[in-house]
């Protein structure tokens, strides 16, 4: 295939957010290199501006491949987006050592080893890019059932904001994207109000696009975004 303009991998990008993200960037003249669990089963499979790869975030074997896989059939890479995460309803009281595990496996470890394997060809782009879908629970302690889910997310913000420093001289900027309840499967079952009040999918790929077209000269740290109006944000 002819090289494209810019490729991006986006993990998580099945359904909901990670699915809108995928479709605002092919819409822009992106390419996308796509972390699912289930590739055969994606609406994207068969474009030609996408490759559909395995990811699972338990699994830093399939991180790799991932990665080797996005290079070998574009040449490049020049944003990641660490879409992919999961959701534990549990306070820190309630919250089993098992349950932290799995958490924090998938909500930052998994894109730590990903930004990792990824960051020498982020570095080789003319204007690299790292993006970590976060979530207002890494600002802020909700509620006490989102207690563990915050204590991931905080940690999530924490590892956008030390990719931004690792790339301060090479250029590759990384902004950390903090949104409240969106309607998605598990935004909508968590909200308890009508999905058409909430951020929607299509939202937050518009603030992903406007970040990774960004010129170096315009570093961005966090985004917080909210359906509605709160306290803090």
């Amino acid at each position: 295939m002819s090289t494209p303009n810019r490729v991006a991998m986006i993990s998580g990008a099945s359904r909901g957010i990670g699915a809108a993200i995928a479709e605002k960037l092919l819409a822009e003249g992106w390419a996308v290199s796509l972390g699912v669990r289930a590739p055969e089963s994606s609406v994207f499979a068969g474009n030609p501006n996408a490759l559909v790869c395995r990811f699972d975030a338990l699994d830093p074997q399939s991180e790799r491949t991932w990665v080797d896989q996005t290079i070998s059939h574009f040449g490049r890479l020049d944003g990641l987006v660490h879409n992919a995460g999961m959701m534990i309803p549990k306070s820190v009281l309630e919250a089993e050592d098992a349950d932290f595990d799995l958490i924090f496996n998938v909500n930052v470890k998994s894109p730590m080893r990903l930004s990792q394997r990824a960051w020498p060809h982020l570095e080789k782009a003319a204007a690299g890019r790292v993006v970590t879908v976060a979530s207002l629970s890494g600002k802020r302690v909700k509620s006490a059932g989102s207690g563990l889910y915050a204590m991931s997310k905080f940690a999530a913000v924490a590892l956008g904001h030390g990719l931004r420093q690792c790339g301060k001289d090479s250029g590759v900027r990384s902004t950390i994207i903090c949104p409240s309840f969106v309607a998605t499967d598990m935004g909508n079952a968590l909200a308890n109000r009508d999905s058409t009040e909430l951020t929607q999918p299509e939202d937050i790929a518009r603030i992903v696009h406007m970040v990774l077209e960004l010129p170096r000269t315009a570093s961005i740290a966090e985004i917080p975004v909210h359906f509605s109006v709160e306290d803090c944000y």
